[in-house]
C-alpha cells in the first residue's frame, strides 16, 4: 500500500534531519576551548544547530517535493487550480517558529548574562586597538584599575602581548585610537568591537595554559591581516614575575646635546616603535617585525639618504617628517593614506627624536 505524500515527506525529512544533526554535531566548529565561557557558548551553538537543521530540511523537503510532484508537464500551458489557502496551517507555521526563536533568544540572553556577570576577583585590562596593532594596559598594583582605556598614568604598564593569569577572571575594557576594529581570541570564543570614542567591555576567565593569538575581525585597512598579538595564559607565579618585570622603568635616553644616541636612546626608541604598532606595517629585523604594508625599515638609512636629498632634507629630518606628516612624501610603490597621521599628537617630541635615532641606527640593512 502506497503511503500518503505527507507521510512520505515527513519520513524523508526525519531521516535527513537525523543525518544532518549527526553531521553538524561532529564537525569541530571551534578550536580547543581555553576559558570557562567556551563550554556554555559551544553548547548554545549546538542547540542552535539542532534546531536549525530540521527546519532547513523541512523547508527543502517540501520545496523539492512540490517542484517534482506539481511541476507543469511538457505542453501544459493551462493555469493551476485556484487555491485560497489554509488558515490553520498558516497559523501553525508562524506560531512554531515564533516560539522556537523566542526560546532560543531567551536561552542566548541567559548564557550571555552569565558570561558577562561581574566576578569578585577580576583583573581589569585595557585593550587598545589602532592600525594595525594591539596594546594592553595593566595596573602595576595587582588587580587595580589601569585607568581610562588608551590613556596613560604612573600606575599603568603597556605591553604588546596579552599576558593572562590562569583561572583569574578578566575584565577587558576595549577602545580604538582610529577606526573600528574587533577583538577576538578564537579559543576564548568571545568577540567585541573596538569603537573610536567609545569603551566596550567583555569578561572571561582563561582556564587552559598555553599560547594563543588575538586577531582583528573587522576590516580596518590594508594591514588588517597583520593585526595580531600573542596571548599567553600562564601560572600565577609566572604572571606575577612578568608583571613585576614590565613595571620596571625603561632605560632613559642619554642626556647632552648631541651624539648618536647610545644603547639607552635605542632602548627608548625601540620601545616607542613596538608600543605604537609600527611593526604591523613595517619590516625591521631588530624589532622582530615583518610587516609589508609600508617600506622595509631595514633599508631606511639608504632610503632616507636618497629621498631626503630629493626633498632637500637631512636623513633625520626626512624620517621625522615621515612619522609626523606621512602624506608629505610617500615612497614610490606604496599607497597613500595608509599610515596614521596622528603620531605627531600621540608621541612627545622626545619620543619622536628617540624613535628617529633608533630607526637610523638599526636600519642600515
Amino acid at each position: 500500500m502506497r503511503k500518503h505524500p505527507i507521510v512520505q515527506m515527513l519520513s524523508i525529512g526525519a531521516v535527513a534531519s537525523l543525518i544532518g544533526i549527526a553531521v553538524v554535531l561532529n564537525i569541530d566548529w571551534f578550536p580547543k576551548s581555553a576559558d570557562t565561557a567556551a563550554h556554555p557558548i559551544d553548547t548554545l551553538y549546538d542547540v542552535l544547530l539542532i534546531c536549525s537543521v530540521p527546519i532547513f530540511v523541512l523547508v527543502m523537503t517540501v520545496a523539492i517535493y512540490s517542484v517534482v510532484k506539481f511541476r507543469a508537464r511538457p505542453g501544459d500551458m493551462s493555469d493551476g487550480a485556484p487555491i485560497h489557502g489554509n488558515t490553520r496551517l498558516e497559523v501553525v507555521w508562524v506560531t512554531i517558529p515564533f516560539l522556537m526563536v523566542t526560546a532560543l533568544a531567551v536561552y542566548g540572553w541567559v548564557v550571555l548574562n552569565n558570561v558577562e556577570a561581574k566576578k569578585p576577583d577580576e583583573r581589569t585590562i585595557n585593550v587598545v586597538a589602532q592600525q594595525f596593532a594591539w596594546h594592553f594596559q595593566y595596573a602595576k598594583n595587582g588587580n587595580g584599575d589601569p585607568g581610562p582605556c588608551g590613556g596613560s598614568g604612573p600606575n599603568q604598564v603597556t605591553t604588546n602581548e596579552l599576558e593572562l593569569k590562569d583561572n583569574q577572571a578578566v575584565h577587558f575594557k576595549i577602545c580604538s585610537k582610529d577606526v573600528i576594529h574587533s577583538f577576538w581570541v578564537p579559543e576564548f570564543r568571545l568577540k567585541e568591537d573596538a569603537v573610536p570614542g567609545k569603551t566596550t567591555e567583555i569578561r572571561l576567565r582563561p582556564n587552559r595554559l598555553g599560547n594563543y593569538t588575538v586577531v582583528c575581525t573587522e576590516l580596518c585597512g590594508l594591514g588588517h591581516s597583520t593585526m595580531r598579538a600573542p596571548v599567553h595564559v600562564v601560572s600565577g607565579a609566572q604572571f606575577v614575575a612578568w608583571l613585576r618585570k614590565q613595571g620596571q622603568p625603561a632605560p632613559q635616553a642619554g642626556g647632552g646635546g648631541g651624539g648618536g644616541g647610545g644603547g639607552g636612546a635605542n632602548a627608548v626608541g625601540k620601545q616607542v616603535f613596538t608600543a605604537n604598532g609600527c611593526g604591523g606595517c613595517h619590516t625591521l629585523a631588530d624589532a622582530g617585525s615583518n610587516g609589508t604594508v609600508g617600506p622595509d625599515l631595514n633599508k631606511l638609512v639608504a632610503d632616507a639618504a636618497k629621498y631626503g636629498k630629493q626633498q632637500g632634507e637631512s636623513p633625520s629630518q626626512y624620517v621625522k617628517d615621515s612619522i609626523v606628516d606621512p602624506e608629505k612624501f610617500v615612497v614610490p610603490g606604496f599607497p597613500k593614506g595608509v599610515m596614521p597621521s596622528t603620531f605627531g599628537q600621540q608621541l612627545s617630541p622626545q619620543q619622536i627624536d628617540a624613535l628617529v635615532k633608533y630607526l637610523l641606527s638599526v636600519g642600515k640593512g
